[in-house]
């Protein structure tokens, strides 16, 4: 049963911009294994701003927006094995909203992402 359905969409720009103008932007919004991720791709940005879209669209789903005690950096997509994208949650985001079961959709083209996260109860 869904419990809850969010959706974002980015400007690559913006979040390329952030990146390199904003000290320490990039560690406070992703993961040390998204960055790794996102650093080996030839368009990084876009695959930065998918995943700032995709933990939008979470605490959108959520129902409740960005929450105390929830940081962006411990909600991490990942891609399984196949290249799925896949929403974990770490640390005290973890602690805080509990386990959750979500599927992820993520799109990017050069200009914008976008990405569609549905919660499963």
């Amino acid at each position: 049963m869904i419990s809850g359905i969010g959706t974002d969409i980015v400007e690559t720009s913006r979040i390329a911009g952030a990146i390199e103008k904003e000290q320490g932007f990039r560690e406070l919004v992703f993961s040390k294994d998204e960055i790794a991720y996102c650093e080996s791709k030839t368009n990084k940005y876009q695959h930065y701003a998918a995943r700032f879209a995709a933990k939008e669209a979470f605490f959108k789903a959520l129902g409740t927006g960005w929450q105390n005690a929830t940081a962006f950096n411990e909600v991490e997509i990942v891609n399984s094995g196949t290249g799925k994208p896949e929403l974990r949650l770490l640390g005290m985001t973890a602690t805080t909203i509990g386990p959750v079961n979500a599927q992820v959709s993520l799109s990017h083209i050069k200009t914008v992402a976008t990405a569609v996260v549905i919660l499963e109860a």
